[in-house]
């Protein structure tokens, strides 16, 4: 299986899928919800780009690992290289913003938080990480912008940047002083509080919402057998 970085409009991108860059518990009520503690700076995690594929296309989740959980999240799209940049210059290289869904096992990841394991297996498996198409970042306005998740019909996940504990030019600073971020990784910016199971035969909407509150990008899929 193999995914390749593309536009809202379907044309490929000038650049192929590096690594993607996680953000946890970037949301208050997602922590809460899970019995979390609210981290007091990013907890950031890697997925490879073997975890990626296309998010309207229908897709397997792992069997026989427990409950998969959705975590509904704006993804950003990185064009050139970012390297220790200050929050105020964070966005000059960041050329789209997309929907990405951060598929967890969560049975598997209670069990490796309770012994201190890292994530990994519960978080970078393959189909881990749909990805929609961007839409250049110029279309979405400055923030606050927003991303609505429905499973079957059913409104599960609404949040927007507002929300978040650490803003995207703030978090794109804090990853670039970690290692240096190329064109075309993605980061997934956390998700809002409503995470829950999917199943096969499971259908799902998700909306990116621009700061004027109109839909900029809408994707559809569901789960297969």
């Amino acid at each position: 299986m193999s995914y390749s970085l593309y536009w809202a409009d379907r044309k490929s991108t000038p650049w192929s899928l590096g690594k993607i860059v996680c953000v946890g518990r970037n949301y208050a009520e997602h922590a809460k919800e899970l019995n979390n503690p609210i981290p007091t700076e990013p907890l950031l995690f890697i997925k490879p780009a073997t975890a990626a594929v296309d998010i309207e296309k229908p897709f397997s989740l792992p069997k026989d690992k427990g409950e998969c959980h959705h975590e509904a999240e704006i993804a950003i799209l990185v064009g050139d290289t970012i390297s220790k940049v200050a929050p105020e210059n964070a966005m000059d290289k960041v050329v789209g913003a997309g929907i990405a869904l951060d598929l967890t096992l969560r049975d598997l990841q209670s069990k490796l938080k309770e012994k201190g394991h890292p994530w990994e297996v519960a978080k970078a498996f393959d189909a881990s990480a749909p990805l929609s198409g961007f839409v250049p970042c110029e279309i979405m306005g400055d923030e606050p912008i927003g991303i609505e998740f429905e499973v079957n019909g059913e409104l599960r996940q609404k949040g927007d940047t507002s929300m978040m504990l650490t803003s995207i030019p703030e978090l794109i600073s804090y990853i670039s002083h970690i290692f240096t971020l190329e064109a075309g990784d993605v980061i997934l910016t956390g998700t809002p509080a409503g995470v829950g199971p999917l199943k096969e035969g499971d259908e799902f909407r998700a909306n990116l919402l621009g700061r004027d509150g109109e839909t900029r990008l809408t994707v559809t899929g569901c789960i297969q057998s």
